[in-house]
């Protein structure tokens, strides 16, 4: 045994030592950083995406030494409290509002707190932590996502560290089953099954879902088991994950009109239909008159009233200011447009292209999510990484370059007025172009030589 270890030891020594790095600048990231020393932040995000490089390049068909490795990296944040972001506040308000009888699409935190006062366990506390803007918006987190929010205030006796602890766990099981889903889905698709890792080993990833608790990894654990499901023909069970996928995040509604070409008229009509049934079921719980409008209402605030990490639409506004538009009407009036064209893209990706295979349709669903991000006024850092996993089953990888830019915007929380610096957006962004553009060049000329052989 100590020969094997010592053995093990000499084949891996370099790529452990790189793990253990790791290990401390997650410690430092996740225990010891506050969101304003921004030097800090941007200094130990590189040296991690570093070694994230590394590792892979290193181990890249060690499948059990990285998928370990990711393993503890998320363990190691599990008794973190989040440092970039305060929504986990609002998911335990939401969950708490559920187990007393209470529905968070009808309920405003702030209303509350002034007719009732403390209404429910620390009530104040979360209120304050979510921040004034959220607590003056109902919930924008669909239905799943609330049974897991009031599941973990359930289970944790109503403890903020408790419900955290859960929700964490919960994202990381999540984690482990995209490694799983996602490695098949590579073996289907004929490409290199170590991509998987650039998700799983991915800096942005650990900090973003496990580090602050944001949902997106479980609506991608849904997502990719869909995908595996339609590629083993098993569409009906593949319809039900895809809607358990729709009802924690609402981007894979997005999709959906790509499904045309890949079953058909009559077949894409039932997978409709199966979605659809599946998510009215789960948002029954919740339904009263004031459901939808509410509902609605604060989903249609992300496209007309904030703006974060904006790309073209920080272009637009830099011009339209020096006409003497006004930004506050601007971005309304932006927003009211936006949709328009998102939804052109999706009708020309839907009967412009070949959608038939499981390549063809994830490659098309890349394409009008990159577009949708680059045109949306709000575009969080945890936005990329359904980039991220899309590139992976694609000839694409510009979203893996964007995965390490976009912890430039993070810049605006160094300061008191959040106020963003262009200038290093214009690196972020000016990155993500320019690799993308020079891929689609690549690829066109790599196609080109094929068909003149």
């Amino acid at each position: 045994m100590i020969q094997r270890a010592i053995s093990y030891w000499k084949l891996h020594r370099i790529p452990i030592l790189m793990v253990l790095v790791s290990i401390l600048f997650y410690i430092s990231f996740g225990y010891h950083l506050d969101r304003t020393d921004f030097l800090k932040l941007l200094g130990l995000y590189l040296a991690l995406f570093f070694l994230c490089y590394k590792l892979i390049q290193f181990e890249k068909w060690n499948f059990k030494f990285l998928a370990i490795t990711g393993t503890l990296f998320r363990i190691i944040l599990l008794f973190a409290e989040p440092n970039l972001s305060q929504d986990f506040y609002r998911f335990i308000w939401d969950g708490q509002l559920i187990n007393n009888g209470m529905s968070p699409y009808l309920h405003l935190p702030k209303d509350l707190i002034i007719e009732h006062g403390h209404p429910m366990h620390n009530a104040a506390e979360l209120v304050s932590g979510m921040g004034s803007l959220s607590a003056s918006n109902y919930s924008n987190y669909p239905p799943l996502n609330q049974f897991i929010f009031a599941m973990s205030t359930w289970l944790s006796g109503k403890s903020v560290v408790g419900s955290v602890l859960v929700m964490r766990t919960v994202i990381i099981l999540s984690d482990l089953g995209i490694l799983y889903f996602g490695r098949k889905l590579l073996q289907k698709l004929n490409k290199s099954t170590h991509l998987i890792f650039w998700y799983f080993l991915n800096p942005l990833v650990i900090l973003e879902l496990t580090g602050n608790l944001h949902f997106e990894g479980v609506m991608l654990f849904f997502f990719i088991w869909s995908m595996c499901l339609l590629c083993n023909k098993k569409w009906l069970l593949a319809a039900i994950v895809y809607a358990l996928s729709i009802s924690i995040k609402l981007v894979p509604l997005l999709f959906l009109p790509l499904f045309l070409k890949y079953f058909g008229i009559k077949k894409s009509m039932l997978f409709y239909a199966v979605v659809g049934v599946t998510t009215v079921i789960l948002a029954f719980p919740f339904y009263s008159p004031d459901f939808a409008n509410n509902y609605m209402d604060t989903v249609g605030l992300w496209f007309s009233n904030f703006e974060f990490n904006a790309g073209f639409y920080n272009a637009i506004k830099k011009v339209a200011v020096n006409f003497d538009a006004k930004p506050w009407e601007l971005i309304k009036d932006y927003g009211k447009i936006t949709p328009i064209i998102v939804i052109a893209t999706v009708a020309l990706f839907t009967f412009f292209r070949d959608n038939k295979k499981i390549s063809s349709l994830l490659t098309s669903m890349l394409w009008v999510l990159t577009l949708y991000y680059f045109l949306s006024a709000t575009v969080h850092p945890w936005y990329i990484i359904f980039l991220v996993v899309l590139s992976l089953f694609t000839e694409f990888r510009f979203p893996l370059v964007w995965s390490l830019t976009v912890i430039l915007s993070y810049w605006a929380y160094s300061n008191a007025g959040f106020k963003e610096n262009y200038w290093l957006l214009s690196v972020e962004y000016i990155a993500v172009y320019g690799f993308m553009f020079y891929e689609i060049v690549r690829l066109h000329n790599k196609k080109m030589l094929f068909s003149k052989n």
